[in-house]
């Protein structure tokens, strides 16, 4: 089995280092196309107005300037002389759940490679603040992982359909299983802050301040509280199907 990873967070993430070993778990047949900087929060985006420029580290390792889409896109166009037959997002730090897998480059990772007719899988991590440093427990993706996705490759999927998984934020023997679970709902929470450089122009941050609304049962952040692996089928079909009779109607 040939593997295709990427992820968000850059080619020097510890999370790729680690989903690299979970890959190798499944297959020796391992590439490498991942951003050359922190791509967070860049979606499903493509570099249209800049060129694409990639760095060689190794016959399987390549870094790229730009989004985890077009990593994707340049491994399978491109770099890799075949198609893979696996593509793994991630592993990002922290979680893609709820309404933030819009935002998630890790999901648009998995979503690029489900476009072009490969199966894919977006994997991320929960963390803790520990002395006020992010703490990512990556030992729980790295030993939960690996008999997991053994178990997923096998399953068949429907074409346009990928997978999120999510791991809690916990030693993997403290994990109570895995659950498949339904995309979650956050109360949308950033905002803009202002500050002045230091001739006095303003600049912008966009600050985080995400409050949940009520957890639903059965949905990834249930299923991250309670300390359970969440695997999350996505589609790419976004038609709101059960309203397009009511429009139909409307419109008649």
């Amino acid at each position: 089995m040939r593997i295709l990873l990427t992820n968000d967070d850059g080619i020097h993430a510890e999370g790729l280092a680690v989903l690299e070993r979970i890959a190798r778990t499944l297959s020796d047949d391992v590439w490498v196309v991942a951003p050359e900087t922190d791509q967070s929060g860049f979606a499903h985006s493509l570099s249209l107005s800049e060129p694409l420029r990639m760095r060689k580290i190794d016959d399987r390792h390549f870094a790229l300037r730009g989004t985890p889409t077009d990593c994707v896109i340049m491994g399978v166009r491109h770099v890799m002389d075949r198609q893979p037959d696996l593509i793994l997002s991630g592993v990002n730090n922290g979680t893609n759940i709820a309404d933030d897998v819009t935002y998630s480059g890790t999901v648009a990772g998995a979503m690029e490679g489900t476009l072009l007719g490969i199966r894919s899988i977006a994997l991320s991590q929960a963390y803790d603040f520990r002395d006020e440093s992010r703490f990512v427990p990556f030992g729980t993706v790295e030993a939960l992982a690996p008999p997991l996705l053994k178990r997923l490759v096998e399953t068949p999927l429907p074409a346009g359909v990928f997978l999120n998984l999510n791991f809690p934020n916990c030693p993997p023997e403290e994990a109570k299983g895995t659950l498949v679970t339904a995309q979650g709902k956050l109360v949308h929470g950033l905002w803009v802050e202002e500050r002045k450089d230091g001739r006095n122009f303003p600049y912008y941050w966009l600050r985080f301040g995400r409050e949940q609304a009520d957890i639903r049962a059965g949905s990834d952040q249930a299923a991250m509280r309670d300390n359970y692996v969440s695997v999350t089928p996505l589609h790419l079909d976004l038609t709101a199907h059960e309203v397009r009779d009511r429009l139909t109607k409307a419109l008649a």
